[in-house]
This record gives structure tokens, C-alpha cells and sequence, in this order.
């Protein structure tokens, strides 16, 4: 937890802004389905730990990094593209929800401004969400095709431009993550970041101020219920 803040779950943040992919969404293990389809396409096989080294990655990104882990940069292209042919349609067939993340998220809504910040197409986030009755719930939804200069996770953009469009400083925000990559492009943008899931391995993790098992943890949603209002935050 960095030293020289307030223990996170003693906050009230100004807005709060959510990765998608295994945050809101259960769809990182169809990306991970995804990425193996996408490999058995070309005769390939996935190295040993690739989903790790992976996970958070925008999917072009993984695609050129799909196609060096085998020594065929040529296939980056055609591995991008099956990649993300094959994840939408597992995620169309079956979205899913993280434990948590519904309740969660009808708890904050209203209350404070709430945005999206993810490396999927948007076609992706904005399907994920109506399907899951969530979408109506954020204001604002961040993607790297928003602009041509926002660039993907781990860049800070992402988490940049949704503070801004939420009307807060980044310093303002909580940026609520899954991953490393997603956590480091938080913490470079400057808000306080709560990592969910299992706490990865290395010293990336150490940029989140929490980590919590999932959304669904009593005291995270006490703290959602009691000290988020909408108004001043309590002294």
C-alpha cells in the first residue's frame, strides 16, 4: 500500500473507473479459449505461460506477441485477426459477470460518476455491458480506438481521458483492476488503483493500494454502501 495516503477502504473517491476484461466481465478465459483457437488455426501451439504474460494485453498487441513467441512475426496479422474473431463469439455466446460486480456497480451508480477503461474494441465493452444489464450504469466507456492518440494499457491514457471526462482529477479517481498491465496504467495516470482477483506474482503488484479476492468481498461493498455518497467526503 503506498505509504503516504489514506488506507484505501478510509476513501471516497470523486468518480471510479472499472476495467472490463475480468473486472466487470468473466471473459478472460475466453480470451485465453480465444488465443488457443487462434493458435490450432495457424498448427501452432501457445508456449509455456503465455496466458500470463498476456493477460491485460490489447488484442493487437497480443497478436504481434502471439506470432514472436512462435518466431513467426509474419502471422501477426492473421493471428490478430482469428484472435478476435474467435473472442467474439465465446464472449456473444456466454457473458458473464465477476462475482460482485453487479451489485457493486448498482451500488455506486448514482452516487459518483462511473466510467470504463479497457483494451477491447468497443463493439466488445458496450456488448459485454448491455448483455449484462450494466452498460446504462457508466457514463463514459474508454477504449484505444476512442481517440487516435489514446493508446492501450499499460500506457496511462485509458485512465487519463475517463478521469477527465468524469470531471475529476486522476488523483480524484479509483481505478478498480485485474491485471498488471491494467494496474500499471492506472497507477501512471495517477489514481489509486484496487486490484481484484489473485494478486499476481511480481513486483507490479505493489502499485495497486489493495488487493482484494473479487468485488464481492463484505467489507468492499460495506464501504460502497457507507462511504460513498455523492457528497463531501467525510473527515
Amino acid at each position: 500500500m503506498t505509504p503516504h495516503v489514506r488506507p484505501l477502504l478510509d476513501w471516497s473517491p470523486d468518480a471510479v473507473v472499472f476495467d472490463c476484461d475480468g473486472t466487470l466481465m468473466d471473459s478472460e478465459r475466453h480470451w485465453v479459449e480465444a488465443r488457443s483457437l487462434a493458435f490450432r488455426e495457424f498448427g501452432l501451439q501457445a508456449p509455456a505461460g503465455f496466458a500470463e504474460q498476456a493477460k491485460g494485453m490489447h488484442y493487437e498487441e497480443c497478436g504481434r506477441l502471439m506470432a514472436d513467441s512462435v518466431h513467426k512475426p509474419e502471422l501477426a496479422s492473421g493471428l490478430t485477426g482469428a484472435l478476435l474473431d474467435h473472442f467474439l463469439e465465446l464472449v456473444t455466446d456466454d457473458p458473464v459477470t465477476m462475482p460482485g460486480a453487479v451489485q457493486l456497480v448498482r451500488t455506486l451508480s448514482g452516487r459518483l460518476p462511473l466510467a470504463v477503461a479497457s483494451n477491447c474494441p468497443m463493439v466488445v465493452v458496450e456488448g459485454s455491458l448491455e448483455r449484462a444489464g450494466l452498460r446504462t450504469h457508466f457514463q463514459h466507456i474508454v477504449v484505444p480506438e476512442t481517440g487516435d492518440s489514446v493508446r492501450p494499457k499499460p500506457w496511462p491514457d485509458v485512465y487519463l481521458l475517463a478521469a477527465r471526462l468524469c470531471g475529476v482529477p486522476p488523483l480524484r479517481a479509483l481505478a478498480v483492476e485485474d491485471s498488471l498491465t491494467g494496474v500499471e496504467s492506472a497507477h501512471r495516470a495517477g489514481l489509486r488503483v484496487l486490484g481484484v482477483g489473485p494478486r499476481p506474482a511480481g513486483d507490479g503488484a505493489e502499485r495497486a493500494d489493495l488487493w482484494l479476492p473479487s468485488l464481492h468481498e463484505p467489507e468492499l461493498l460495506t464501504w460502497a454502501e457507507t462511504r460513498i455518497s455523492g457528497g463531501p467526503e467525510p473527515d
